[in-house]
């Protein structure tokens, strides 16, 4: 590790005003958050501003849950961030994914052209900072304006997200 949670014995006024209306006040603890939240806890502002961005794209985002799902696990298996990826696979499972999908978007293999098309964005995002113009249309055949634009800012953030999570070393959450 990097960068270590903070113990739970440094977490003051600064972490509880960051994670104030983000997250019930039973889980404002190193053990309930989560190794990741707690690493992040090292720098409450920062904290606070990617995790209301963060939270938007979970729980406020125009994207259906199992599109956004099937596209954070691309993102966290082309990465290979073992924390973004155990994480998604149990919320992807919670939005509908079966483990046949799961194992699909590890291949880069998808049924359906939508599907496909998510794959594809993530893996073009990745690879050329931009979606090509034949998975842009398969795209908008799908979904709205605001859904594209939550997806691209979901790859985008999760891109991010699991380059800090690899860079700073956190360890996946022991199984509870």
């Amino acid at each position: 590790m990097r960068v270590t949670p903070l113990p739970a014995d440094q977490w003051d006024d600064a972490v509880e005003q960051a994670l104030s209306g983000l997250i019930p006040a039973e889980r404002r603890n190193p053990d309930a958050a989560g190794n990741l939240v707690a690493t992040l806890m090292r720098h409450p502002s920062l904290a606070r501003s990617f995790l209301r961005f963060n939270f938007h794209l979970l729980y406020g985002s125009t994207l259906p849950a199992r599109l956004r799902e099937l596209a954070i696990l691309r993102v966290a298996h082309l990465a290979d961030c073992e924390y973004e990826w155990r994480h998604h696979v149990a919320m992807g499972r919670e939005a509908g994914l079966s483990d046949d999908v799961i194992a699909g978007i590890e291949r880069g293999a998808a049924s359906d052209d939508l599907d496909t098309a998510i794959i594809a964005a993530v893996d073009e995002l990745q690879r050329d900072t931009n979606v090509s113009d034949a998975t842009w249309t398969t795209l908008s055949a799908h979904l709205g304006e605001r859904q594209l634009m939550d997806l691209i800012f979901t790859i985008g953030c999760y891109g991010a997200l699991a380059m800090a999570i690899n860079t700073f070393g956190v360890e996946p959450d022991q199984e509870r």
